[in-house]
């Protein structure tokens, strides 16, 4: 059924982001509000209709506080992908949607998985250092054919990124709560099931970790999975930091139990700078900027979900991207 009035859209963002601009399009069917303070919230939250939290535009008020004052909430839009900071209690048992952009960002994460993998089988940090020492160093690299990637998280990311590595000759294993949902996946060689997870690392060359952060998957990789893992195999990161124990992780590389690794998320954000992985050789850093294009601008992309989801909301369709609050993702 379509609205018969102007929702109310509480915009939880920075005012004056250029963000905003996108909101253009629905300035005449919805009365829109941006605000990032208590005062705003005060006032505008409790007759909000819908509340479409950014997340990604720097500091914001927490969304606990938000849902304290959005007694009239209908749907609740997520401009990142990572919901796990909104999924307080309150929420989580509201029957409220929540949605994200899912799949917003998997190409350029990828990408860069790609990138973290060639970095270390092509010996990039030795190429460039002999490049500014002026120094012909010849040597052997590896390639990709053959070699399996291992997928934790098999979702919208982790597949985006066993495409690619799949059309470069890698043999894909995932591992997955329900891998029946994987059945006729032209993309995976083998599907596991979560407590058959020891059994693929096992095997993997290059361990992708693309889960969303849950209670159950914080630490899911620490030091018993490193310890079964081969002394040559990689680890990308591209999901979220928590998910691999950092300490683990950084033992983990001291001791060569595994090769390599590339980073884009972390357990703390700015990485400190104490932080043994900035002076370790065997690590790519990237400073959780690897999903910011430039064109089209990242959060230009984010936006399109949103309005995508006004229009069907207003039209009374089903919304997309919904996220299933009690599973996490």
């Amino acid at each position: 059924m379509k609205l018969n009035q102007k929702p109310n859209v509480l915009v939880v963002c920075p005012p004056g982001h250029y963000v905003l601009r996108n909101l253009a399009s629905i300035s005449e069917r919805a009365n829109v509000w941006v605000g990032n303070d208590t005062q705003a919230l005060d006032e505008r939250a409790p007759d909000a209709e819908i509340i479409l939290f950014s997340g990604l535009t720097g500091a914001t008020v927490d969304f606990a506080d938000v849902w304290h004052h959005a007694q009239h909430a209908k749907w609740v839009h997520s401009l990142s992908a990572g919901v796990e900071k909104l999924l307080v209690p309150e929420f989580v048992a509201s029957p409220v949607p929540l949605t994200n952009a899912k799949g917003v960002f998997k190409r350029s994460l990828a990408e860069f998985a790609i990138f973290g993998i060639l970095f270390h089988y092509k010996h990039g940090r030795r190429l460039v250092e002999n490049q500014r020492a002026h120094r012909w160093d010849d040597f052997t690299v590896d390639w990709l054919p053959g070699k399996i990637m291992g997928v934790v998280g098999y979702g919208e990311i982790g597949r985006e990124c066993a495409l690619l590595a799949h059309a470069l000759g890698m043999r894909i294993h995932a591992v997955r709560r329900k891998p029946e949902q994987s059945s006729g996946d032209q993309i995976v060689e083998r599907v596991f099931a979560s407590h058959d997870l020891p059994q693929m690392l096992a095997e993997v060359d290059v361990l992708l970790a693309a889960a969303p952060l849950t209670r159950d998957t914080r630490h899911l990789l620490s030091t018993r999975e490193f310890e079964t893992m081969k002394p040559s195999a990689l680890v990308i990161n591209v999901g979220r930091g928590p998910v691999i124990d950092e300490a683990a992780l950084i033992a983990a590389l001291e001791h060569k139990r595994i090769a390599g690794a590339a980073l884009d998320v972390f357990e703390e954000e700015p990485l400190p700078a104490s932080s043994p992985l900035w002076d370790m050789d065997n690590v790519l850093i990237s400073p959780h900027c690897t999903d910011r294009t430039r064109e089209p601008d990242w959060l230009d992309l984010a936006m399109k979900v949103f309005l995508e989801n006004f229009d069907r909301y207003v039209e009374g369709e089903p919304l997309i991207n919904v996220v299933d609050k009690k599973a996490g993702y």
